[in-house]
């Protein structure tokens, strides 16, 4: 068995793998902790356990996760991957878009991918028919995009994210919430037709908390799955133990 955990920013997950690709279980916590953590393995007895994180992780935590499995990795800029990566900068890519491109590579390798991960913030990276990860680009989050019109301005109301959104707003509060989902909507689609020019049609991966919004919007072809990241950690961790 193998445990999977994404640190995000705003919560953490963790997955259990058996021998398949998609997790038999996934578990949601604001903060991974020592008691929580003991829990998970006392209770599931994982034998190999890779850690992914955009923010700081207790060492207390990691040693107690070092010490209860036969293997462990702390995914990093170093880490042996199943792609190759030409990002310029290696140690300042961040570590869970680089699994979001594993995962989607590891359901749909030979093809170019668009991944396109609708967290916090919304990343759009490119993987070549090769295994290549190309790079990317980062754009504010949906809740992003609403706080900066609410805190710029004197006027404009903070407007939560809907499922159903018009084509535009026929008034303050859904002219806001037209101009940011609609915003979203068309730059995944200019996203799609930019990459597409490179490598001729590519596969476009949807994943992270806000794909809910868009996932029925989007006209051309897509492949949701919002365990992607988790699903290239645990292909990662299967490559190192295997390497």
């Amino acid at each position: 068995m193998n445990l999977v955990i994404d640190q995000g920013n705003t919560v953490c997950k963790l997955a259990l793998f058996d021998a398949a690709f998609e997790p038999v279980q996934v578990m949601h916590v604001e903060q991974l902790d020592e008691a929580y953590v003991l829990d998970v393995l006392r209770t599931y007895a994982p034998e190999r356990c890779i850690v992914s994180s955009v923010q700081s992780v207790s060492e207390n935590v990691l040693h107690l996760l070092r010490s209860n499995v036969d293997f462990f990795e702390m995914l990093t800029s170093k880490t042996r991957l199943p792609i190759s990566n030409a990002y310029a900068t290696p140690d300042t890519l961040g570590v869970d878009r680089l699994a979001a491109a594993v995962g989607a590579w590891t359901l749909a390798g030979g093809k170019p991918l668009l991944v396109v991960d609708m967290g916090t913030a919304i990343t759009y990276d490119f993987v070549d028919r090769d295994g290549c990860f190309r790079g990317g680009n980062i754009a504010p989050g949906v809740n992003m995009r609403f706080r900066a019109l609410h805190q710029a301005t004197h006027r404009l109301p903070l407007i939560q994210p809907e499922v159903d959104f018009d084509a535009f707003g026929k008034d303050t509060s859904s002219a806001i919430q037209a101009g940011v989902m609609q915003g979203v909507l068309h730059e995944v689609e200019g996203y799609q037709r930019l990459y597409t020019q490179f490598q001729g049609e590519l596969l476009t991966f949807l994943t992270g908390g806000d794909r809910i919004y868009f996932e029925d919007k989007l006209k051309s072809s897509i492949f949701v799955n919002k365990n992607l990241l988790l699903i290239g950690l645990n292909r990662i961790l299967i490559h190192n133990v295997s390497t």
